[in-house]
Protein backbone atom coordinates (compact mmCIF):
# COMPACT_ATOMS: atom_id res chain seq x y z
CA UNK A 1 0.00 0.00 0.00
CA UNK A 2 1.59 3.59 -0.96
CA UNK A 3 2.30 5.74 2.00
CA UNK A 4 1.38 9.62 2.17
CA UNK A 5 3.71 11.50 -0.05
CA UNK A 6 5.71 11.11 -3.20
CA UNK A 7 8.59 13.35 -4.39
CA UNK A 8 7.88 14.44 -8.39
CA UNK A 9 10.62 16.33 -9.99
CA UNK A 10 11.86 17.73 -6.13
CA UNK A 11 8.27 18.56 -4.93
CA UNK A 12 6.31 16.14 -2.68
CA UNK A 13 3.17 15.43 -3.19
CA UNK A 14 0.07 13.19 -1.56
CA UNK A 15 0.01 9.99 -3.04
CA UNK A 16 -3.54 10.26 -4.53
CA UNK A 17 -2.56 14.12 -6.58
CA UNK A 18 -2.60 13.53 -10.52
CA UNK A 19 1.28 14.17 -11.03
CA UNK A 20 1.14 12.84 -15.36
CA UNK A 21 -0.74 14.07 -18.04
CA UNK A 22 -1.55 11.87 -21.22
CA UNK A 23 1.43 13.00 -22.94
CA UNK A 24 3.73 11.30 -20.36
CA UNK A 25 6.25 9.53 -22.61
CA UNK A 26 6.98 6.79 -20.08
CA UNK A 27 3.53 5.91 -20.04
CA UNK A 28 3.26 6.44 -23.95
CA UNK A 29 6.15 4.03 -24.65
CA UNK A 30 7.96 3.20 -21.51
CA UNK A 31 10.64 5.67 -22.16
CA UNK A 32 12.74 5.76 -19.50
CA UNK A 33 14.51 3.47 -16.63
CA UNK A 34 13.85 3.15 -12.71
CA UNK A 35 15.83 1.92 -9.74
CA UNK A 36 14.23 -0.06 -6.69
CA UNK A 37 16.45 0.52 -3.90
CA UNK A 38 16.13 -0.59 0.03
CA UNK A 39 16.74 1.80 2.39
CA UNK A 40 17.78 1.10 6.03
CA UNK A 41 18.05 3.25 8.70
CA UNK A 42 18.01 6.25 6.82
CA UNK A 43 20.89 4.43 4.33
CA UNK A 44 20.16 3.44 0.84
CA UNK A 45 21.84 0.41 0.87
CA UNK A 46 24.62 0.20 -2.05
CA UNK A 47 24.12 3.52 -2.69
CA UNK A 48 26.91 3.99 -5.03
CA UNK A 49 26.16 0.95 -7.14
CA UNK A 50 22.79 2.09 -7.54
CA UNK A 51 23.48 5.58 -9.01
CA UNK A 52 26.49 4.40 -11.06
CA UNK A 53 23.86 2.03 -13.43
CA UNK A 54 21.44 5.56 -13.30
CA UNK A 55 24.08 7.00 -14.78
CA UNK A 56 25.02 4.95 -16.87
CA UNK A 57 21.49 4.01 -17.74
CA UNK A 58 20.46 7.40 -18.59
CA UNK A 59 23.71 7.86 -20.78
CA UNK A 60 22.79 4.85 -22.98
CA UNK A 61 19.26 6.27 -23.42
CA UNK A 62 21.10 9.94 -24.53
CA UNK A 63 19.20 11.77 -21.86
CA UNK A 64 20.74 14.89 -21.14
CA UNK A 65 21.62 15.32 -17.59
CA UNK A 66 21.47 18.28 -14.94
CA UNK A 67 24.49 19.55 -13.35
CA UNK A 68 22.35 18.42 -10.31
CA UNK A 69 21.58 15.11 -10.81
CA UNK A 70 23.98 14.00 -8.62
CA UNK A 71 23.95 11.07 -5.66
CA UNK A 72 23.96 13.44 -2.51
CA UNK A 73 21.10 15.38 -4.37
CA UNK A 74 18.94 12.08 -4.80
CA UNK A 75 20.05 10.35 -1.83
CA UNK A 76 18.75 13.23 0.39
CA UNK A 77 15.16 13.35 -1.36
CA UNK A 78 15.15 10.01 -1.05
CA UNK A 79 15.94 10.00 2.94
CA UNK A 80 13.35 13.41 3.22
CA UNK A 81 10.39 11.29 1.44
CA UNK A 82 11.29 8.12 3.96
CA UNK A 83 11.30 10.41 6.53
CA UNK A 84 7.89 12.70 5.90
CA UNK A 85 6.32 8.96 5.41
CA UNK A 86 7.93 7.99 8.88
CA UNK A 87 9.54 5.08 7.43
CA UNK A 88 12.47 5.19 10.17
CA UNK A 89 13.48 1.64 9.95
CA UNK A 90 13.35 0.10 6.76
CA UNK A 91 12.05 0.87 3.14
CA UNK A 92 11.40 -0.01 -0.32
CA UNK A 93 12.00 2.63 -2.98
CA UNK A 94 11.57 3.11 -6.45
CA UNK A 95 13.33 5.90 -8.35
CA UNK A 96 12.15 5.99 -12.14
CA UNK A 97 13.43 8.78 -14.64
CA UNK A 98 11.62 9.55 -17.90
CA UNK A 99 11.90 11.82 -20.90
CA UNK A 100 10.07 15.09 -20.62
CA UNK A 101 6.35 14.69 -22.27
CA UNK A 102 5.84 15.51 -26.00
CA UNK A 103 6.72 14.14 -29.45
CA UNK A 104 6.00 10.54 -30.93
CA UNK A 105 8.74 7.83 -30.86
CA UNK A 106 11.06 10.78 -31.73
CA UNK A 107 11.40 13.30 -28.12
CA UNK A 108 10.92 17.06 -28.31
CA UNK A 109 14.00 17.10 -26.11
CA UNK A 110 16.04 14.86 -23.80
CA UNK A 111 15.42 16.48 -20.40
CA UNK A 112 14.32 13.98 -17.36
CA UNK A 113 11.93 14.27 -15.11
CA UNK A 114 11.89 11.52 -12.15
CA UNK A 115 9.44 10.13 -9.42
CA UNK A 116 10.18 8.63 -5.87
CA UNK A 117 8.19 6.34 -3.93
CA UNK A 118 8.32 4.99 -1.36
CA UNK A 119 7.01 1.70 0.77
CA UNK A 120 7.38 0.12 4.32
CA UNK A 121 9.56 -3.24 3.97
CA UNK A 122 9.09 -5.71 6.46
CA UNK A 123 12.39 -7.11 8.08
CA UNK A 124 11.94 -10.51 6.54
CA UNK A 125 13.84 -9.34 3.59
CA UNK A 126 16.92 -9.88 5.74
CA UNK A 127 16.06 -13.23 6.07
CA UNK A 128 17.02 -16.24 3.98
CA UNK A 129 14.16 -17.78 2.48
CA UNK A 130 12.94 -21.27 4.78
CA UNK A 131 11.77 -22.84 1.90
CA UNK A 132 13.62 -22.98 -1.88
CA UNK A 133 11.85 -21.48 -4.73
CA UNK A 134 10.02 -23.49 -7.00
CA UNK A 135 11.78 -22.27 -10.59
CA UNK A 136 10.53 -22.82 -13.89
CA UNK A 137 11.09 -21.22 -17.56
CA UNK A 138 8.98 -18.52 -19.39
CA UNK A 139 8.31 -20.16 -22.74
CA UNK A 140 6.37 -17.21 -24.39
CA UNK A 141 9.37 -14.25 -24.80
CA UNK A 142 12.67 -14.06 -25.16
CA UNK A 143 15.51 -11.72 -24.19
CA UNK A 144 17.69 -9.56 -26.83
CA UNK A 145 21.30 -9.50 -26.20
CA UNK A 146 22.22 -5.87 -27.17
CA UNK A 147 23.30 -2.39 -25.59
CA UNK A 148 20.00 -1.76 -23.82
CA UNK A 149 19.08 -5.15 -22.09
CA UNK A 150 21.10 -4.27 -19.20
CA UNK A 151 18.99 -1.51 -18.04
CA UNK A 152 16.11 -1.62 -15.35
CA UNK A 153 13.61 -0.20 -18.40
CA UNK A 154 10.55 1.48 -18.01
CA UNK A 155 9.46 -1.09 -20.63
CA UNK A 156 9.14 -4.25 -18.77
CA UNK A 157 6.48 -6.24 -21.00
CA UNK A 158 8.62 -9.51 -20.86
CA UNK A 159 8.68 -9.51 -17.01
CA UNK A 160 5.25 -8.76 -16.41
CA UNK A 161 3.99 -11.45 -18.80
CA UNK A 162 6.35 -13.53 -17.11
CA UNK A 163 5.17 -12.96 -13.70
CA UNK A 164 1.33 -13.39 -14.79
CA UNK A 165 2.61 -16.65 -15.53
CA UNK A 166 4.57 -17.81 -12.85
CA UNK A 167 1.48 -16.99 -11.07
CA UNK A 168 -1.02 -18.73 -12.91
CA UNK A 169 0.92 -21.72 -13.12
CA UNK A 170 2.20 -22.22 -9.40
CA UNK A 171 5.75 -21.23 -9.56
CA UNK A 172 7.80 -18.51 -7.20
CA UNK A 173 9.69 -17.23 -10.01
CA UNK A 174 10.68 -18.10 -13.67
CA UNK A 175 13.28 -17.64 -16.17
CA UNK A 176 13.65 -15.64 -19.02
CA UNK A 177 15.78 -16.83 -21.91
CA UNK A 178 17.64 -14.94 -24.88
CA UNK A 179 17.86 -15.16 -28.14
CA UNK A 180 20.02 -17.94 -28.14
CA UNK A 181 17.56 -20.42 -25.78
CA UNK A 182 20.99 -19.41 -22.69
CA UNK A 183 19.43 -18.16 -19.84
CA UNK A 184 19.43 -14.23 -19.10
CA UNK A 185 17.42 -13.85 -16.05
CA UNK A 186 14.51 -14.07 -13.96
CA UNK A 187 11.63 -11.72 -13.36
CA UNK A 188 12.71 -9.97 -10.31
CA UNK A 189 16.41 -11.54 -10.20
CA UNK A 190 19.93 -12.06 -11.53
CA UNK A 191 20.80 -15.89 -11.90
CA UNK A 192 23.77 -17.75 -10.36
CA UNK A 193 24.15 -21.38 -10.08
CA UNK A 194 26.91 -23.32 -8.26
CA UNK A 195 28.58 -25.95 -9.80
CA UNK A 196 31.42 -28.03 -7.91
CA UNK A 197 32.50 -25.23 -5.73
CA UNK A 198 32.20 -22.45 -8.18
CA UNK A 199 29.38 -20.37 -8.53
CA UNK A 200 28.21 -18.79 -12.38
CA UNK A 201 26.42 -16.21 -13.05
CA UNK A 202 25.72 -15.12 -17.16
CA UNK A 203 27.31 -12.27 -18.27
CA UNK A 204 25.34 -9.04 -19.24
CA UNK A 205 26.24 -9.74 -22.98
CA UNK A 206 23.72 -12.73 -22.36
CA UNK A 207 21.05 -10.18 -22.27
CA UNK A 208 20.42 -9.63 -18.46
CA UNK A 209 19.81 -6.61 -16.52
CA UNK A 210 23.07 -5.27 -14.81
CA UNK A 211 21.93 -5.92 -10.93
CA UNK A 212 22.98 -4.17 -8.24
CA UNK A 213 23.42 -7.49 -5.94
CA UNK A 214 24.57 -9.32 -8.72
CA UNK A 215 27.66 -6.81 -9.51
CA UNK A 216 27.92 -6.61 -5.72
CA UNK A 217 29.13 -9.99 -5.35
CA UNK A 218 31.10 -10.14 -8.25
CA UNK A 219 33.24 -7.43 -6.74
CA UNK A 220 32.88 -8.45 -2.89
CA UNK A 221 35.65 -11.05 -1.70
CA UNK A 222 33.90 -14.21 -1.26
CA UNK A 223 35.21 -17.56 0.16
CA UNK A 224 33.85 -19.09 -3.30
CA UNK A 225 35.15 -18.12 -6.97
CA UNK A 226 32.42 -16.73 -9.02
CA UNK A 227 32.94 -16.49 -12.68
CA UNK A 228 30.83 -14.93 -15.51
CA UNK A 229 29.80 -17.56 -18.32
CA UNK A 230 26.53 -18.27 -20.54
CA UNK A 231 24.45 -20.97 -18.70
CA UNK A 232 21.89 -23.65 -20.56
CA UNK A 233 19.02 -24.74 -19.17
CA UNK A 234 21.29 -27.99 -18.95
CA UNK A 235 24.00 -25.74 -16.71
CA UNK A 236 21.05 -25.61 -14.47
CA UNK A 237 19.88 -28.72 -14.03
CA UNK A 238 23.22 -30.16 -13.37
CA UNK A 239 24.12 -28.02 -11.11
CA UNK A 240 24.51 -28.51 -7.18
CA UNK A 241 22.89 -25.29 -6.29
CA UNK A 242 20.65 -22.61 -8.17
CA UNK A 243 19.92 -19.09 -6.46
CA UNK A 244 18.43 -15.21 -7.10
CA UNK A 245 19.45 -12.29 -6.11
CA UNK A 246 18.28 -8.38 -6.09
CA UNK A 247 18.75 -5.29 -4.06
CA UNK A 248 15.54 -5.72 -2.06
CA UNK A 249 15.40 -9.38 -0.87
CA UNK A 250 19.25 -10.39 -1.54
CA UNK A 251 20.15 -14.15 -1.97
CA UNK A 252 16.83 -16.55 -2.15
CA UNK A 253 17.85 -20.09 -2.88
CA UNK A 254 16.15 -22.51 -5.21
CA UNK A 255 14.14 -25.70 -4.67
CA UNK A 256 13.31 -27.14 -7.27
CA UNK A 257 13.67 -26.45 -11.00
CA UNK A 258 12.06 -28.46 -13.35
CA UNK A 259 12.96 -32.35 -12.35
CA UNK A 260 16.10 -31.16 -10.47
CA UNK A 261 16.07 -29.79 -6.53
CA UNK A 262 18.75 -28.37 -4.99
CA UNK A 263 20.47 -27.61 -1.15
CA UNK A 264 21.29 -24.01 0.00
CA UNK A 265 24.69 -24.88 1.44
CA UNK A 266 26.36 -21.90 -0.37
CA UNK A 267 23.19 -19.82 -0.42
CA UNK A 268 23.28 -19.65 3.23
CA UNK A 269 27.04 -19.24 3.54
CA UNK A 270 26.72 -15.99 1.22
CA UNK A 271 23.91 -14.91 2.84
CA UNK A 272 25.64 -14.48 6.16
CA UNK A 273 28.93 -13.14 4.90
CA UNK A 274 26.85 -10.50 3.30
CA UNK A 275 23.54 -10.09 5.03
CA UNK A 276 24.51 -10.05 8.92
CA UNK A 277 26.01 -6.37 7.83
CA UNK A 278 22.42 -6.00 6.60
CA UNK A 279 23.84 -5.42 2.95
Amino acid sequence: MQVGFLCYNGKFYSSGDPIFTADNRSFRYGDGCFETMRVHQGEVVLSDLHFERLLASLNLMHFDIPSHFTKAFFLRQITDLCHKNNLTHMARVRFSVFRADGGLYEPVNNIPSYLIQAWELSNSVLELNENGLLLDIFPDARKTSDKFSSIKSNNCLPYVMGAMYSKQHGFNEVLLLNQYGRVADSTIANVFMVHHKTIYTPPLSEGCVCGVMRKHLLQSELPFKIEEKPLTIEDLENADEIFLTNAIQGIRWVGLFRDSSYGNATAAILHEVLFDGKV
